[in-house]
């Protein structure tokens, strides 16, 4: 039978050709220092780059030429806004129109609701995009230009302004930003554009939308991803500053002791950076860390994980279950029961795959468990975080963790509609009593 083309399989499709072409790209001689790069080592790092994850076999600094680093910055920057936005984009611009099936897939990679105007919808993609980046490359170059080379400060500031609110977590310095760790202005730009990012693009559209006087109110989405990120964030930040005052931030001043925690509590919402060695910070906080990446950023954004919506409406499941309500309640809305069977769904696929995925590095590695658990926990949730075993995998280690990154970044749930064909079977079964806990 003839498979038909489906929005899911078009993202899948897209964003399989685009790491294809990066990693050939990467492959040539002119985008490493030491020799050609091996092909498998040329994969990881595209798909590391497409799917906005930061995890490197290799030293971006060090390994990479400026061509090479220039490759890695359009390729999680196309990674990041979408490669059916671009090339959308690229239609509009040369005249010719958008399939009904690529309109199709990039409302549905953005946003909750039905868009009218596709192309207005389009261009404040972008312009929320660039402005950010843009924003945020100014400010970290005030700072950057202090230290560095004026030409080397200005490419590190786009590099890392776009890869902070894209979320990919690539870095142009070998310690990310562990020697800005004090820096208030690169502290809290980075993690502005972090948060930015991860919140999704319908949440700023909500927002300018209610500005502007044309929503009477903030939708249910805008108001639970505000609610789980600020929520997620303080806990984070609370407890990891608690955890580690005494250890690991023992030797640090209390302004670097804050703007630690506060870091440390947001790059895990799929960032990747660092301002600390993460190898160093005790297994409370690894647990922690690995909990926050498992939920990741919000739907719609340039995150990747679980996303903050679906944990909030497990949070709702369960708190119905124990109340005994028929309908699932938040804010004076309720939520249809197949939205929620969805987020049950991706919720058991994600922590399925993830003791899998952990089960083979098992298997294939030499490393701990918590180190092959944070691995793979970072790879899946697109996050880039490691406990520095990256380079020192196996290629089946590697292999594995390249279907992580990319089944992190399309979404599992567009990996089983894409696979599974619908029943279409109308008739029901007798029931039956089945003992469960």
């Amino acid at each position: 039978m003839k498979k038909v083309l489906t929005p899911e399989r078009l993202l899948m499709g897209s964003f399989a050709a685009a790491i294809l072409i990066g990693s050939i790209l990467l492959s040539l001689p002119a985008a490493t220092k030491h020799g050609k790069l091996s092909y498998i080592d040329a994969l990881f790092t595209s798909t590391s780059a497409v799917c906005v994850t930061g995890l490197i076999v290799k030293d971006t600094a060090k390994d990479f030429t400026l061509f090479g680093q220039s490759i890695i910055l359009f390729l999680f920057q196309l990674g990041g806004l979408g490669i059916m936005t671009f090339s959308s984009v690229i239609l509009l611009l040369t005249g010719r129109g958008v399939s009904v099936l690529s309109r199709t897939t990039l409302q549905q990679s953005f946003s909750p609701v039905g868009i009218k105007d596709f192309k207005t919808f389009l261009k404040d993609i972008l312009i929320y995009t660039f402005s950010f980046e843009l924003f945020g490359a100014l400010l970290l170059f005030t700072r950057f230009a202090s230290r560095l080379d004026p030409f080397f400060a200005a490419f590190a500031s786009i590099f890392h302004a776009v890869s902070a609110f894209c979320n990919a977590g690539f870095s142009v310095f070998s310690d990310s930003l562990m020697g800005w760790r004090g820096d208030i202005v690169v502290n809290l730009t980075m993690m502005f554009l972090i948060v930015m990012g991860g919140a999704g693009f319908f949440v700023f559209w909500d927002i300018k939308e209610r500005v502007r006087g044309k929503r009477k109110r903030f939708s249910l989405h805008s108001k639970i991803v505000v609610l789980t990120t600020t929520f997620l964030i303080t806990l984070g930040a609370t407890l990891i500053f608690l955890l580690e005052n005494k250890k690991s931030f023992s030797s640090f001043t209390l302004k670097e002791k804050f703007l630690a925690s506060l870091f440390q509590a947001i790059t895990p919402r799929t960032a990747g950076f660092n301002t600390v060695d993460i190898s160093a910070l005790s297994l409370p906080t690894l647990l922690l860390i690995i909990g926050l990446m498992f939920i990741g950023a919000s739907p719609g954004s340039t995150g990747g994980g679980v996303k903050t919506t679906t944990a909030f409406l497990g949070y709702l499941s369960l708190r119905r279950i124990i109340t005994r309500r028929k309908q699932v309640q938040v804010f004076s809305r309720g939520i249809r029961d197949e939205v929620m069977e969805r987020a049950l769904v991706l919720l058991l696929f994600f922590l399925t795959f993830h003791f899998s995925a952990t089960f083979l590095l098992a298997i294939t590695e030499r490393f701990s468990y918590i180190q092959l658990a944070f691995e793979e926990m970072s790879a899946m949730g697109t996050v880039g975080l490691s406990m520095g075993i990256t380079s020192g995998l196996s290629p089946l280690g590697k292999i594995i963790i390249i279907i992580s990154m990319y089944l992190g970044r399309v979404g599992p749930l567009t990996v089983l509609t894409a696979m599974i064909r619908r029943s279409r079977g109308r008739f029901s079964l007798p029931y039956e009593n089945v003992m469960i806990g």
